[in-house]
């Protein structure tokens, strides 16, 4: 597996963010039943930036804390049977590794929401990462039922770690 980190911001985000957010990517890849080994690149940047990349993507002018960026288009969420069949660019040419794709974080979000909702900021990092990996595996949220699944996968990965509420 490959997860690329990248901090892209001089503000400080005072906690280990790289094992935590490499056991949440693995927890998410285990908990959908993914049967490849896998890449995802995550970059730590500032509101100023993800704001800058919001618009640029979404049309957006202004920050959010996470955006995601999948590489695999998925008939269901998480149904990786035809990947290979119907994906040749799926994989990478020489790891052979799934490439699931980018999450975006602003550090600086993760830090006024942990405050915001009262729990660490490793609480509130390891839920932004888990849900970019349920985004990064075809889920969304614009329904209510659609967000109603995605807030109890997301809840059951962050326990799979111990990062409960």
């Amino acid at each position: 597996m490959t997860i690329e980190i990248s901090y892209e911001t001089e503000i400080l985000l005072p906690i280990l963010y790289q094992t935590l957010i490499e056991e949440v990517i693995e927890a998410a890849i285990d908990y959908e039943s993914c049967p490849y080994e896998a890449e995802v690149t995550v970059i730590l940047t500032d509101n100023a930036m993800i704001q800058q990349i919001n618009l640029e993507q979404r049309k957006l002018d202004c920050p959010t804390d996470v955006l995601s960026f999948p590489m695999q288009e998925y008939s269901t969420p998480s149904d990786f049977s035809k990947l290979e069949e119907e994906a040749a660019d799926a994989f990478h040419p020489e790891t052979g590794e799934l490439l699931l794709g980018d999450i975006v974080i602003s550090v600086e979000k993760v830090m006024e929401q942990a405050e915001k909702y009262g729990h660490s900021m490793e609480r509130e990092l390891g839920f932004l990462v888990a849900h970019s990996m349920l985004h990064l595996f075809g889920y969304d949220h614009i329904k209510e039922n659609e967000a109603k699944r995605m807030e109890k996968k997301q809840e059951e990965i962050l326990q799979k770690i111990g990062l409960t509420r």
